[in-house]
């Protein structure tokens, strides 16, 4: 049978994953001792078995896809996670939407991510390689086990049930088709850079050569991770149906931890590339960032912390802890024994200089993650402190964490306008005269809309950022227009295409405080009104006029859903602006579990955000919550900025910079700085 040909396929990934990982730290080793020969053909043992396993986990993949899609519901993962009516589009979904089917997927992509870097680097980091080879086969062994002996995929039923019983309705929506793929990509992603960390202290080859490599493999991940987390975000907005987007759930946190310290190592290697220090913090940064990896991906499948995202409960938590406990005395064993070549080259001259701000930027991107991480699992050392599960709401992470985010933010805008080693007087005049008055002169005009001084001052941070940013891209385009005489359009993808790395980066800072912009409007400037109206009736919030009008009923494959029907107008005019339909979806398979789809008209200033809480009988009545949330626009905008600014920092340049020429001379300024900033 094809599903029993799909474990055969999983144990024989398993065996090759594990001599694949001996044969590459045995061929490592033997480099060290000079042994060429036996070194060579060891690894070229562990490329093969890289290659082998991502072959053979693409085939079990494949497989399980066969079975959703074909309705096997003698599989019982099949038969937990479709139904015959789900449609197409999820049932191909269905693989990442339980237990057994994502871990089969995040063994995929280790496996094809592996394969990938594999193939990059046989050549050009050869002394790496089988290390590396052997870091990235000791993970797909992991996971490798728990689909073996704790999570198979492919388990069958007793009885061949005549129907599925169907995926949960919260993850039968668009984004969740394609939100769980990014946050995949991002978390197996930056498995690589760890693969590459331990290899440097494995090979002892911790000259700045390593950070310079996985850089790009550490960019590409954090965008795919950024971009999840934006669409999950997304998702909450439109389908939870509770006005917000972002409510530090345990499984939400999991995946911010990660971005964190990732987002810190992509600002900390700038200082080692070019300075030669900060080398211990790097390799215990991305070890960090690998480890909440792993740690995410327990947090959401042992059922140890309650979350709306949560798989179910299953005994494959003592296996995570177990990799974490191994993972863990392993590299700081590791560290110990390779501490003597992580030493400093230089020192930090001044405060006032781009290296200081970095590592302040990296002591408040730390702080952030222990402040999430302690708040995210409180309730669990409580319960095991004092038999009471004392739950850490969304207002605690806002009052620790936000003055938080505020420094970094300012941090954001200062860091990349400080000179190497220290910034004189005259310099710092320059560059912070025009912003510094932009934030200044804001300030008033924020004050107009809130006597708040929180708002007012991330607003007028938000200016200053924005200021600094604008401000760059100016005198860059003014000596590519002096010195070359081109356009504007023109100078603007000169610029872009021979410093990629520095332009793309600003436009990412750029996304992040839109962002930050979009926050502070909904935090600070939300209304919100509960209502119950009868057909015809309307009532007035912020400016604006809904009415309901009726509601009707629409069948689909596998669920019903039950419209209603509101008329936007302007409060002041009567002018009709929009017509919104917020619903309720009841699915046959779990009436009890209805979901909400909001209503929404969305605007650069403001979005109309209406949810159909119930209705009388016929609908002739219908309760509402309806939001008025301003500037949320700007999130989704800075999301596609931050993967855009991304893309350019990462994209292949034929002029300008390159990883052997890391320094460019900033034009218009007279300041040196790192072409891979971030």
């Amino acid at each position: 049978m094809i599903f029993d040909f799909g474990y055969l396929i999983l144990v024989v990934a398993l065996l090759l994953a594990a001599f694949g990982m001996v044969a590459g730290f045995w061929a490592g080793h033997k480099y060290e001792k000079s042994g060429a020969e036996l070194a060579e053909r060891l690894t070229a043992s562990s490329f093969h078995a890289v290659f082998a396993v991502a072959a053979l986990v693409s085939i079990a993949a494949a497989i399980l896809w066969y079975g959703l899609l074909t309705d096997q519901f003698q599989i019982r993962y099949v038969w937990n996670s479709s139904e015959r009516s789900l449609p197409t589009f999820y049932k191909f979904a269905s693989l990442w939407g339980g237990q057994a089917g994502s871990l089969l997927f995040w063994t995929l992509l280790l496996g094809l991510f592996s394969a990938a870097a594999a193939l990059t680097f046989r050549n050009t980091q050869r002394p790496l390689m089988p290390f590396v080879n052997s870091a990235l086969l000791a993970t797909l062994l992991f996971f490798l086990t728990l689909l073996v002996f704790s999570a198979n995929p492919f388990e069958r039923v007793g009885i061949l049930p005549p129907d599925g019983r169907g995926l949960n309705p919260l993850l039968q929506n668009y984004w969740m088709v394609i939100h769980p793929v990014m946050l995949y990509l991002g978390w197996v992603g930056l498995s690589v850079p760890f693969a590459f960390a331990v290899a440097a202290l494995l090979s002892k080859r911790l000259d700045r050569r390593w950070v310079r490599t996985v850089r790009r493999w550490t960019l590409i991940p954090w965008m795919f991770l950024s971009a999840g987390i934006i669409m999950g975000s997304q998702w909450a907005y439109m389908e939870l149906g509770w006005g917000g987007y972002w409510a530090w759930d345990p499984v939400e946190n999991a995946s911010f931890l990660p971005w964190l310290t990732a987002t810190a190592f992509l600002h900390s290697i700038i200082i080692q590339e070019q300075r030669g220090i900060l080398k211990v913090w790097n390799v215990t940064l991305i070890w960090l960032t690998y480890t909440l990896v792993v740690l995410g991906t327990f947090t959401t499948r042992s059922g140890i912390l309650s979350s709306v995202h949560s798989f179910a409960q299953s005994p494959i938590g003592p296996y995570f802890l177990v990799f974490l406990a191994f993972t863990t005395i392993g590299f700081l064993l590791l560290l110990f024994l390779r501490m003597r070549y992580l030493q400093g080259e230089n020192e930090i001259d001044s405060i006032s200089s781009r290296e200081g701000a970095f590592l302040a930027n990296n002591w408040l991107f730390a702080g952030i993650a222990f402040v999430v991480l302690w708040g995210t699992f409180f309730p669990m050392f409580s319960e095991i402190l004092t038999g009471d599960r004392i739950t850490v709401a969304a207002p605690w992470f806002n009052k620790v964490a936000g003055p938080l985010f505020l420094l970094l933010f300012v941090l954001m805008g200062v860091g990349p306008l400080l000179g190497w080693r220290r910034t004189g007087a005259a310099a710092f005049r320059r560059q912070f005269t025009w912003p510094g008055l932009a934030a200044l002169l804001s300030a008033p005009c924020f004050l107009l809309t809130s006597r708040n001084p929180f708002p007012v001052a991330g607003l007028s941070v938000c200016v200053f950022v924005a200021a600094t940013i604008l401000q760059e891209f100016i005198r860059g385009l003014n000596a590519r227009r002096r010195t070359k005489g081109e356009p504007f359009p023109a100078a603007l993808l000169g610029l872009l295409r021979r410093n990629g790395r520095r332009y793309g980066g600003y436009i990412v800072h750029f996304g992040i405080m839109l962002i930050g912009v979009a926050i502070i409007g909904n935090e600070f400037y939300q209304s919100t009104t509960h209502v119950t109206l009868s057909a015809g009736e309307s009532v007035d919030l912020s400016g604006y006029t809904l009415t309901y009008t009726n509601l009707d009923s629409q069948r689909r494959s596998n669920h019903t859903e039950m419209r209603a029907n509101l008329l936007v107008a302007d409060a002041e005019s009567g002018r009709l602006l929009d017509q919104i339909a917020p619903r309720r979806n009841i699915y046959d398979k779990a009436p009890d579990q209805p979901t909400s789809e909001v209503g929404l008209r969305m605007t650069p200033a403001e979005d109309v955000y209406v949810i159909l809480n119930g209705w009388q009988g016929d609908g002739s009545s219908a309760t509402f919550t309806i939001y008025i949330n301003p500037l949320t626009m700007w999130m989704w905008i800075g999301g596609l900025l931050i993967i855009l600014g991304t893309v350019i920092s990462v994209w292949p340049h034929t002029t300008g910079t390159s990883d052997r020429s890391p320094v460019t001379r900033i034009p218009a300024t007279g300041q040196w700085s790192l072409a891979t900033d971030p």
